[in-house]
């Protein structure tokens, strides 16, 4: 029996623009806004009162290309987060583990400063600072999601397998990740999130 003919897709070029929070050449994008991210921030008062001064512009975006499907396939994106707080906590992404919790995933900086908040479901926790130039791997397993501690954009490229998939409200049921990135004068501080109370995996279906 002959194996059936292998027939590759053609290469794709990139080109990063994190000056303009572009992507490219890229097949995808999402955004974000201030309302979508209601329950993200521990302050609901100073959520309140930015909704009551917000322009309406995204929070954050992503624009991604994906060319494969299957484990063999990686999908590629540049992740772009405006500057600013909400109460004291400085602007944040939801972030996500895994549906695929295996799978890992690569972060490097492009623009502005951030950090990169991660936890384990068994307890362990890192915060990494993220600058231009600097990548962050993150393996599976790992909870996480981006941070702008800066006062421009805050800009990385990403990639991760096709069949990885997101669990967004993996973070929402624990009520929020074990660390608080909040202002601290003119820089930042990290501390215990008080509401973590751990982390809980829906059965797949």
């Amino acid at each position: 029996m002959t194996e059936p003919e292998v027939r590759p897709v053609p290469p794709v070029t990139l080109t990063l623009r994190p000056e303009e929070g572009r992507l490219e050449g890229s097949n995808g994008r999402y955004e974000k806004f201030l309302p979508d991210l209601e329950g993200l921030y521990r302050d609901p008062d100073a959520y309140a009162h930015r909704l009551s001064t917000d322009d309406g512009s995204p929070v954050y975006w992503v624009e991604t290309t994906q060319t494969e499907d299957g484990p063999g396939g990686l999908i590629t994106g540049i992740s772009v987060l405006e500057p600013g707080t909400v109460g004291q906590e400085y602007a944040m992404t939801r972030g996500h583990l895994h549906a695929v919790s295996d799978r890992s995933e690569l972060y490097v900086g492009l623009s502005g400063r951030g950090v990169m908040v991660l936890d384990t479901l068994d307890g362990q926790s890192h915060v990494i600072e993220v600058t231009p130039g600097k990548a962050v791997y993150v393996p599976g397993h790992w909870v996480h999601r981006s941070v702008n501690v800066g006062d421009e954009r805050f800009a990385t490229l990403f990639t991760y397998a096709a069949d990885a998939g997101q669990d967004y409200a993996i973070i929402e049921r624990a009520g929020g990740m074990r660390s608080l990135v909040e202002v601290d004068g003119g820089g930042y501080r990290v501390r215990e999130n008080p509401d973590h109370r751990g982390y809980q995996l829906l059965p797949r279906p």
